[in-house]
């Protein structure tokens, strides 16, 4: 990516978000902040403490992306990821997908959004600097 358009490497992008999977709930952490930094506003973190005193650990992860929706939940040690088509916040639409398949989409939807919005581009520059 450069600082003079609006590209972005997808491949990089989704190298990026894959590069803590072995471990799947850093993975899950790890994505939500570097989503929640990248698009403050735009992304929804849901925590729960697991046990009374236990931290507070990420089971989903919701993105509202124009007329998609791609949630990610984090449960028993698996990932379900999902994509709802929207139409006025209404959901007209929801499909399961594979994670890498939920990966890709959310590479294309932060690379379109990246060609729109400055903010965004700069945002997901550091997202890939980390």
């Amino acid at each position: 990516m450069t600082s003079d358009g609006p590209a972005l490497d997808l491949d990089l992008l989704a190298a990026s978000l894959r590069a803590d999977s072995s471990d799947l709930n850093a993975y899950v952490e790890s994505l939500a902040a570097r989503l929640e930094g990248a698009l403050p506003g735009r992304v929804r973190v849901y925590r729960w403490r697991e046990g009374m005193f236990g931290p507070k650990r990420v089971q989903k992860i919701v993105l509202d992306l124009g007329d998609r929706r791609l949630t990610l939940k984090y449960h028993r040690g698996g990932l379900e990821a999902s994509c709802a088509r929207l139409s006025g916040g209404i959901v007209l639409k929801n499909e399961e997908l594979e994670t890498d398949a939920w990966l890709a989409m959310l590479g294309e939807a932060l690379a379109a959004e990246a060609q729109r919005s400055e903010t965004t581009r700069k945002a997901l520059e550091r997202l890939l600097i980390r």
